[in-house]
């Protein structure tokens, strides 16, 4: 547990951790929240349409997802959004302390296209791990019964279905979660933000070996601590854990 000094800031490399968290961190949670708000709307929807057209739509533009670059991607979003549109700027972060001339609102705006940017690729996958889980989870007896009693499509599919599908739901989400911070590199250089990214790219430029080091373990025990959260939602999602457990 006890960091070193870096040799090209002279500063403590718990300090230059915790600072470059302050962006990292809150990108991943944005791009995260994205991902799973399109993720299971789409995979839910592609589910109820299995082999119709909305089911193709989704499947295709999953697969369209998965094979583009996310930096590609977030050079398009800056051509659009930043230099055409001029709707944000196209890199930077201006802090999230008024003091410093930024803001909440502006640094969350700062930090709105590089989400979309890791989120796109990360959409995709779970969004095909959504559909797969609740089709299966659509063969199960008890969603037959629920539909028995008279509950309608929608209310059996986000009533019932969904959170018996949520399982290998969130074991993908997990390791995506962890896979958002530990692979931030390319887009944080991208948009410029000073994030835990864009440190150990420049410590590794720097051959700053101490840097390197301490910001792997942080990010190692990061995804460690990531999957036993995951872990410990497995029991609340699913109540035979439990059952099993106290048996």
């Amino acid at each position: 547990g006890q960091t070193g000094l870096s040799i090209s800031y002279d500063t403590p490399t718990a300090q230059l951790m915790a600072e470059r968290m302050q962006v990292t961190l809150p990108l991943a949670v944005m791009a995260m929240g994205l991902t799973v708000a399109l993720a299971l709307a789409l995979g839910i929807y592609a589910a109820s349409q299995q082999n119709k057209a909305g089911d193709v739509g989704v499947m295709t533009l999953s697969q369209l997802g998965l094979a583009l670059p996310n930096f590609w991607l977030a050079i398009l979003l800056i051509l659009l959004f930043a230099v055409h549109l001029e709707w944000v700027s196209a890199g930077g972060f201006p802090g999230w302390s008024e003091d410093d001339g930024g803001g909440v609102m502006e640094g969350i705006k700062a930090l709105l296209l590089p989400a979309m940017a890791l989120a796109a690729v990360q959409t995709a996958i779970l969004t095909r791990v959504t559909r797969s889980a609740v089709l299966d989870t659509l063969r199960e007896d008890f969603v037959r019964t629920a539909r028995a009693k008279g509950l309608s499509r929608r209310q059996v599919l986000w009533g019932h279905v969904l959170r018996n599908a949520m399982i290998p739901v969130l074991t993908v989400m997990g390791l995506q979660f962890g896979n958002l911070i530990t692979s931030a590199i390319v887009i944080e250089n991208v948009f410029v933000l000073p994030g835990i990214g864009r440190l150990i790219f420049q410590a590794i430029a720097n051959r700053d070996l101490i840097v390197v080091r301490d910001v792997v373990m942080l990010l190692a025990a990061l995804v460690i601590l990531i999957n036993f959260c995951i872990d410990v939602l497995y029991a609340w999602i699913d109540p035979r854990l439990k059952a099993g457990h106290a048996g």
